[in-house]
């Protein structure tokens, strides 16, 4: 999902009042033309820039701004998310980008369904369900779908942007090192490759730069050893 300027904790109470999470996210995207940039996350460019194309996984796509910019390195992309105008919308932009047969749009609630197959790039970035204890389920069914030599990786904030006027002091923010113990992973299995911390710019609301503190977990399944997670 590429940044924007909706919250965590309004993240976190998506789902909780009379809308359900589709509903909440499709009324969201229909307030306006865009709520995302459009352009790929940073750290998604970064660290597959050394990998070899093959087949990826979106979690939590938005409007497309990462599935279109992987369609465009030679990736065929499984994109997902639990709005339809969202998803809608991703697909107009795929097609204005002449990647859209190299992108198969689906819609999951990814705490009740999840694409099948396995994938030699599962990606989920800021991706926050409703529940927060779902959050570590999705995320272990993430890799459960990444293909013996594939990567995983996990783009997360690690704290409140500076202009959060009212954070909320029970949202809990893993370190890379605590979500790498929570998936329960075997590590005879596989490889850490990336797991740190860093201030990254952003842009405030009303259009000021600013930063805010986001983490990068990124791990490679043993192309040799792996078996039934």
């Amino acid at each position: 999902m590429t940044e924007h300027t909706t919250t965590d904790k309004t993240l976190a109470d998506a789902g909780t009042g009379p809308l359900s999470t589709e509903e909440f996210w499709d009324a969201r995207y229909r307030a306006g033309e865009r709520i995302f940039s459009g352009r790929p996350n940073d750290a998604l460019v970064r660290e597959t820039a050394p990998l070899r194309p093959g087949t990826a996984l979106e979690l939590g796509c938005g409007e497309g701004g990462d599935a279109i910019w992987l369609a465009g390195q030679g990736w065929a992309v499984t994109a997902t998310d639990v709005s339809s105008v969202a998803l809608g919308r991703a697909a107009g932009q795929a097609r204005a980008a002449g990647v859209d047969d190299r992108i198969d749009w689906q819609r999951h609630d990814l705490a009740e369904s999840f694409p099948a197959g396995t994938y030699d790039l599962v990606s989920a970035h800021f991706l926050y369900p409703p529940e927060p204890s779902a959050r570590e389920q999705i995320l272990r069914r993430a890799a459960r779908s990444v293909a013996p030599g594939g990567v995983l990786l996990i783009v997360s904030h690690a704290g409140f942007p500076s202009w959060e006027r009212d954070p909320d002091p029970d949202f809990v923010f893993p370190t890379p090192e605590q979500l790498h113990a929570a998936l329960g992973l075997p590590p005879e299995q596989w490889d850490t490759l990336a797991a740190e911390t860093y201030e990254r710019p952003a842009t405030t609301p009303d259009g000021q730069p600013a930063t805010r503190p986001d983490n990068t977990l990124k791990l490679r399944r043993h192309p040799d050893r792996a078996r039934a997670l």
